[in-house]
């Protein structure tokens, strides 16, 4: 990253607002991470990447551009990975156990993307080990294991940060201030969604990835570099097998069931869903169709949905009040009865100049995925083409640098998760489910804390 870069990306955090106080800071606090980034001038993380593969590199990208992070390490089992990582971080030590990683004493921080089913142990491992984490989302594979992965954060005292990059998300941002001082009335209902249309698979070698499968190719073996042999499409296409993956539910829905919450400042009480292969019949375990209803105090509701054969409207999230809708994914906003007034429109306008005029921004962690439509107003002046990707992982690297948490982004990150998994839950067990009382933790801002015995 350049200099000018920082210096204009200090601007933009000086023009939300986060040097100052107001409604924007009690909305989104974890951005006072950047209140004094001047302090970290000159340092370094020295950060491990743990399971540098698609995603992993991602991120990479990000820290790379950071002048405050130096990868030393990556652990990494399948050889093309390791190839591609070599590739960008050709000094780096490569290891094939991430234990061994972990036992680096070069090693301050990890990044961990790695499949959903392996994420608990590393982690737990890694906050033994005395390192600073960012997991990727969903952080557990099940509930209990999310809840002893929050639990280990604050028995150690170290930074937790999770993939929830819409807390970051300038557009997201912004519409929460507005919800949350009543811009678009009482929130009664959010709608959200992520469609997509292809089978969700990758190449292994042998079989290139073909969206007409009738059967996986399942059975074909795949040497790693740590000496085990596993099945190829079963390591490679994780995300398809129960063993490994809870599907849509937790690769997709756990960046917008935290939206809702944020927006309405609370837990649902009860979920209920269905979930169904209705179309990719190759034999793959995960869903590929599913629509869950999140239910809250006095009846408001969030329903979230995904199917992956068809991709017209894309992703959204609705958020529906009694004055007006906000699609923040979108970037826009509509008022129920009136237009919105000309000073309201130039106040958005100033702050996205203010943001956008001198910002250099990286691009979506997405390609976009939503429909047009016509009407409306957009929240900052445009879309903009970023999604708080590149804002959280410096944020990060802020929070490791000093040793400070920041205020409410491991409890957002941890409800998140468990919203997906519980959802996850209803489905396959056909049931209404009430919130378990034993995964609540101490979160004043969604009132789960817990009454002093």
């Amino acid at each position: 990253m350049l200099l000018n870069e920082q210096i204009n990306r200090r601007e933009f955090l000086k023009n939300l607002g986060v040097l100052g106080g107001g409604l924007l800071v009690a909305t989104s606090p974890w951005l006072s991470t950047f209140a004094d980034v001047d302090a970290t001038r000159g340092e370094k993380l020295r950060m491990g990447i743990i399971g540098p593969g698609s995603r992993g590199q991602f991120l990479m990208g990000f820290l790379l551009q950071n002048p405050k992070v130096e990868i030393v390490a990556f652990a990494e089992v399948y050889q093309p990975n390791i190839e591609s990582t070599q590739k960008l971080v050709p000094r780096a030590k490569a290891y094939t156990d991430y234990r061994k990683l972990l036992e680096d004493k070069n090693v301050q921080a990890v990044l961990v993307a790695t499949p959903l089913n392996t994420h608990c142990q590393i982690v737990l491992d890694a906050f033994a080990a005395g390192k600073h984490v960012y997991c990727e989302k969903t952080i557990g594979y099940t509930m209990e294991e999310s809840k002893l992965m929050y639990d280990k954060h604050l028995e150690t005292g170290l930074v937790f940060f999770t993939g929830q990059q819409r807390l970051f998300d300038p557009r997201y941002i912004k519409a929460m201030e507005m919800i949350h001082q009543g811009t678009f009335g009482e929130i009664t209902q959010i709608r959200a969604f992520w469609n997509r249309n292809g089978d969700w698979c990758r190449d292994i070698p042998g079989h290139p990835a073909n969206p007409h499968l009738s059967k996986r190719p399942t059975g074909e073996s795949l040497k790693l570099m740590d000496g085990r042999t596993v099945d190829a499409d079963r390591f490679i296409n994780w995300r398809l097998y129960d063993e490994s993956s809870r599907g849509v539910m937790t690769e997709l829905a756990c960046h917008q069931l935290q939206v809702g919450t944020w927006a309405l400042g609370k837990m649902p009480v009860k979920v209920m869903g269905d979930g169904a292969i209705t179309y990719w019949k190759d034999g793959r375990e995960v869903f590929d169709n599913v629509q869950t209803i999140y239910v809250f105090d006095e009846g408001r509701k969030m329903t979230w949905g995904s199917d992956i054969a068809n991709k017209f409207y894309g992703l959204e999230e609705q958020i529906l009040g009694s004055l007006g809708t906000v699609e923040p994914e979108m970037g826009k906003f509509y008022f129920e009865d009136v237009d919105p007034a000309p000073a309201f429109l130039q106040m958005l306008n100033n702050w996205e100049q203010q943001i956008f005029g001198s910002s250099a921004f990286a691009g979506t962690s997405w390609a976009p995925e939503t429909a047009a439509q016509a009407g409306g107003e957009y929240i900052l002046g445009k879309r903009p083409d970023n999604d708080g990707t590149s804002l959280l992982t410096e944020a990060f690297v802020e929070a490791a640098i000093k040793g400070e948490q920041p205020k409410r982004i491991a409890e957002e990150g941890y409800y998140a998760s468990q919203l997906c998994l519980w959802g996850h839950e209803a489905i396959v067990r056909g049931e209404i489910l009430e919130f378990p009382e034993e995964m609540k933790i101490d979160y004043d801002v969604y009132n789960t804390k817990k009454q002093e015995q």
